[in-house]
């Protein structure tokens, strides 16, 4: 297995989102599109959270103004397969058909979905 992946607590998840859906923003910036969200939480909280994620690499943190601007340094996408590799890590020794399988047989895919994933696979095969 390779190394540890960092992971994001949901606290985490819910600033990702709001940097994802927003951009970039201070740290007030971002309280405020949490409160809109209905997180509530305090300033030193919403920095807490940032700081943490810039230290795991998931937010940079431009220091070049009189407020830290910070924005998404990975995308939902980046993350999202970052986690998946780890699951597969750790859950099926490596391997992903397994999680594949798990998602096809979970019945969430739709019309459009299998349609993206056919197209993939299909790129897939071209390239080899």
């Amino acid at each position: 297995m390779g190394s540890a992946v960092p992971t994001v607590s949901d606290a985490e998840l819910d600033v990702m989102k709001v940097l994802w859906s927003g951009g970039p923003g201070t740290v007030r910036e971002v309280e405020t599109r949490l409160n809109k969200r209905r997180r509530r939480w305090a300033y030193n909280t919403v920095l807490t959270l940032l700081s943490r994620l810039r230290e795991k690499g998931f937010v940079h943190a431009d220091k070049s103004g009189a407020a830290h601007v910070f924005k998404a340094a990975v995308s939902r996408e980046q993350l999202l397969r970052r986690g998946l590799m780890a699951l597969a890590d750790r859950v099926c020794d490596g391997t992903a058909s397994p999680l594949l399988h798990a998602l096809v047989e979970g019945g969430q895919l739709t019309a459009k979905d299998i349609a993206e994933l056919r197209r993939m696979l299909d790129q897939m095969e071209s390239n080899e």
